[in-house]
Formats: C-alpha cells, structure tokens, sequence
C-alpha cells in the first residue's frame, strides 16, 4: 500500500489549492476505507483536516477549516483531493493524507486510527 500526496506549494492568503493523494495497492472503491487528510507543523501535534468513510460516504472536517475546505475522493483515479479555498498564513503546514480501515464515526478524526500514511506535501501561504 502506497499513499503520494502532491499539488502543495507557495500561495497568498485567500488564495486556493488543490491537493491530491494517489492510492496504490488499495482502492477507494472499498467501503471499509476511510482517506483522511491530517497536516502538521514543525513542534506541534498533527492537526486533523478532513476525512471520508467509505461505507456511508460520511465526512467530517476539523473546526479550523471547516467551510473552506472540501475533500472527495475520484474512484476512477484513485485519488482522494482536497480542495482548499480562502488559504491563510494558519493553513501553512505540511498536509499527509492517510488510510484506515474499518474506522467508527469517532476514531475519524484520530491519527492513531490510520494505518498507511504517505509523505506530505508542503502549502505555505504568504500574507
């Protein structure tokens, strides 16, 4: 299994950006999976995002983004994006999408919940 997030670079606050995550060895197709994006900056926990479960299609996102910030997941590409609007310097970190498997509604937002994690990919918005 094999997860390469990408699309990450330099913006302005207000600006948007798109991230994507291929998934290789699984696909999204499988209703026992759940994508997540979690992000992280340098000498801070890593902040919950977004995810989607696949059974119900559920999704939940993390307080700072919500309203800004939409993940779906392209089953014919096996990819999970992310779409990110109305960027602020707070958004500046580096993003990692990651899978699990069999997750209740409650564990979605927790990073000990997901198995496959790939590298991260860096957004830094300027102000």
């Amino acid at each position: 299994v094999q997860l390469q997030a990408f699309g990450g670079g330099l913006v302005q606050a207000g600006d948007s950006l798109r991230l994507s995550c291929a998934a290789s060895g699984i696909t999204l197709r499988d209703r026992d999976l759940t994508m997540s994006w979690f992000r992280q900056v340098p000498g801070k926990e890593r902040e919950f995002v977004a995810a989607i479960r696949g059974r119900d299609n559920n999704i939940k996102y993390g307080d700072s983004v919500k309203g800004r910030f939409a993940i779906s997941r392209d089953n014919a590409k096996n990819t999970v994006n992310l779409q990110m609007n109305s960027l602020n310097p707070e958004d500046t970190a580096v993003y990692y999408c990651a899978a699990g498997w069999r997750l209740i509604l409650s564990s979605m937002k927790t990073d000990q919940a997901y198995d496959t994690w790939g590298q991260g990919t860096l957004v830094t918005v300027s102000s």
